[in-house]
């Protein structure tokens, strides 16, 4: 099968990227992958970029001139934003080729992408025709202007039918999904599919883990570092913490006055691993509706319990008392009595959670999984366009 995959690069590297750059290898193991890539820029002519995003024409020749050159049987998108444009799906469509769009976050719903501003949930777009608050509150970047703009070209498409045009829509979760079907986007259930994201396989190992607790991620607000700090600070329990982010120093400073908080820094995979290998649950207190958070598939593959927070997609990822246990989210008392209680737990429970753990990702999360699910989602895209 012939595979065109568009992909549009942020100006900073995100989880997005990652799985663009996973999938097109896993698929040209044994399938024709070809790729047209973007990227945002910054300053005058990334204003540039956003002001023809409506209807950029020089990325629609671009787009154009890949299909011939290509001839793909299908057309993967994972991000239009910004320097594509919805104008990419209407000239695939035009030249007869089925369009696969992976939904990676919900700015097709809101411009925020987040369903996330101000420290809260936002949801006040999911069903109105134009997201006229989100554009009075600058969901996006704090701006009026730039939040309007955002909204109006997914609106502009929305009326004429562009995302109609794409043949299926890939959610991360089942979750994610039930957000889209049930929203004013007005795309039939039938068009989605759930497929996951997937890592590799974490090295075996047996060494005894600890009592400590592991936090990996951004350092951000809507990841909850500051429930997390909270719910650790004045405790004798044990938490390490490696990533990077907004709230570094406030981590930083924290651990100065709470010796049992240790900052790791950023770490690559290797030692992702191993600290996952070692503690004894990973903590996930995120505070917004994540999309499919990878440290927690990293944590299954390594059978590592994971403890998140009971909102969004984490309630259908985190099965509780199978996979791991989940606590009312943002509330930092709740997630100190769920470590306190994890704690007096026996270790062959915690070794048992573990074990389902890493059967979960068997099942779901690895990539001979997904290389499966992608195919068949294809090959019936390609099955229905004859």
């Amino acid at each position: 099968m012939r595979i065109l995959f568009i992909h549009n690069f942020y100006q900073h590297p995100g989880g997005e990227d990652v799985v663009f750059e996973q999938e097109k290898a896993l698929l040209s193991t044994t399938e024709d992958v070809f790729s047209l890539t973007f990227k945002n820029k910054k300053g005058w002519r990334g204003a540039w970029q956003t002001f023809w995003s409506p209807w950029n024409l020089w990325a629609a020749m671009q787009v154009k001139r890949a299909i011939r050159r290509h001839q793909p049987d299908i057309i993967h998108i994972h991000n239009l934003h910004y320097a594509v444009g919805p104008v990419a799906v209407r000239i695939a469509k035009r030249l007869g080729v089925p369009v696969v769009m992976t939904l990676h976050n919900y700015r097709l719903l809101c411009p925020s992408a987040t369903l996330y501003h101000d420290g809260g949930i936002f949801t006040a777009s999911l069903h109105v025709d134009f997201p006229w608050e989100a554009v009075r509150k600058g969901v996006h970047s704090r701006s009026v202007v730039k939040t309007g703009w955002l909204a109006f070209t997914t609106w502009l498409h929305r009326k004429m039918g562009t995302w109609r045009m794409v043949d299926r829509y890939i959610t991360l979760t089942e979750f994610a999904k039930q957000l889209f079907v049930n929203s004013s986007f007005g795309i039939a259930a039938e068009k989605f599919v759930t497929k996951p994201n997937f890592v590799a396989d974490s090295p075996k190992t047996t060494g005894p883990r600890g009592q400590h607790f592991l936090f990996i991620g951004r350092l951000a607000e809507e990841k909850g570092m500051n429930v997390l700090l909270d719910a650790f600070k004045g405790t004798d329990y044990s938490l390490r913490i490696a990533g990077d982010g907004p709230l570094k120093d406030r981590v930083i400073e924290t651990t100065r006055i709470s010796p049992n908080i240790t900052y790791l820094g950023s770490l690559g995979r290797s030692a992702i691993s191993q600290q996952l290998a070692e503690c004894s649950a990973l903590l996930f207190p995120s505070i917004w509706y994540e999309g499919l958070p990878m440290t927690l598939i990293e944590a299954f593959a390594a059978g590592t319990p994971v403890i998140a927070s009971d909102l969004g997609a984490m309630q259908s990822l985190v099965n509780e008392g199978i996979t791991g246990w989940r606590f009312a989210p943002n509330d930092a008392a709740a997630l100190r009595r769920r470590v306190a209680e994890w704690l007096r737990t026996d270790d062959e429970y915690k070794a048992q959670i573990g074990r389902q753990a890493r059967e979960e990702y068997q099942r779901h999360y690895t990539a001979e999984q997904n290389k499966k699910q992608l195919l068949t989602c294809y090959h019936a895209m390609k099955g229905a366009a004859l």
